[in-house]
């Protein structure tokens, strides 16, 4: 039985996209006087260095290339190639967590350069965080040397963020890597490349509903789906794909959940 709280959290998801893109606020707090930084505040919880982030694991079983899980039970994984306009990128994990949704964000080192403080964004927010090269481009036709790098890149981009390289590795401008590229992903530290078996189309451009249509068509228990940040028809049909999933009795959630 779908419960109706969460059918709840999804029609507020839908009112958000509906508004538009949304932008996150953040406070700074300036230092206080030495005298008044003696007796720190009991009610306030005192500050935390954050945890390092997941690192890749290997799942016995499955192969070192994986579309999708196994299709025994009611989830499915929402996996976003990470570039883009920042403001779409919060809009999109402000919309799935109101939805109690969680996905996955294979992220461009470039990008992350630009916007470091998505990486912590993404990871607070309970989601998958992983690397999608470091300037997207067409990997698999790359020398072995230049690829290389593009993996590398990346991660040590995400290993400076976050204290990992990521849980996943996913190829830039292709649906799987040629043999050589997913060595070398394993070299770089990551036992598996992430594919999947859906594709949104949406970085086409082809209207909120064609993207809703899409998934909701292909979708199966354990598929990996594939969107994007940075494209407003994305931040739009979201709200939609969700309830889809929901009326259907699927539950989005992380790559690594979906396989654990």
């Amino acid at each position: 039985m779908i419960e109706t709280d969460r059918r709840g959290a999804l029609r507020a998801g839908a009112g958000l996209a509906a508004a538009g893109a949304l932008t996150a606020g953040c406070s700074a707090f300036g230092s206080a006087p030495a005298a008044h930084r003696a007796a720190p505040d009991a009610r306030r919880p005192a500050a935390q260095t954050p945890r390092a982030a997941p690192a890749p694991r290997r799942f016995p079983g499955l192969p070192d290339q994986i579309a999708h899980s196994p299709r025994q039970r009611p989830q499915v994984a929402l996996t976003f190639h990470g570039q883009g306009d920042p403001a779409i990128a919060r809009s999109l994990l402000t919309i799935a967590e109101k939805a109690d949704a969680r996905i996955t964000v294979l992220a461009v080192g470039s990008w992350l350069d630009e916007h470091p403080e998505l990486a912590r964004r993404i990871l607070d927010g309970g989601h998958d965080l992983g690397n999608h090269t470091h300037h997207h481009r067409t990997i698999n036709e790359m020398p072995e040397a230049d690829a290389y790098a593009e993996i590398t890149g990346c991660a040590d981009r995400l290993r400076r963020l976050t204290g990992s390289i990521g849980t996943w590795f996913r190829p830039s401008r292709a649906e799987t890597a040629t043999p050589l590229v997913a060595r070398l992903a394993h070299r770089a530290g990551y036992p598996h490349v992430l594919s999947y078996d859906v594709d949104s189309l949406d970085f086409t451009s082809p209207g909120a509903q064609a993207v809703t249509r899409k998934v909701a068509s292909e979708v199966r228990p354990g598929s990996v789906v594939s969107m994007h940040f940075g494209y407003a028809d994305t931040v739009a049909a979201l709200p939609a794909v969700l309830q889809a999933l929901d009326r259907r009795g699927l539950r989005a959630v992380t790559t690594t959940e979906l396989l654990t």
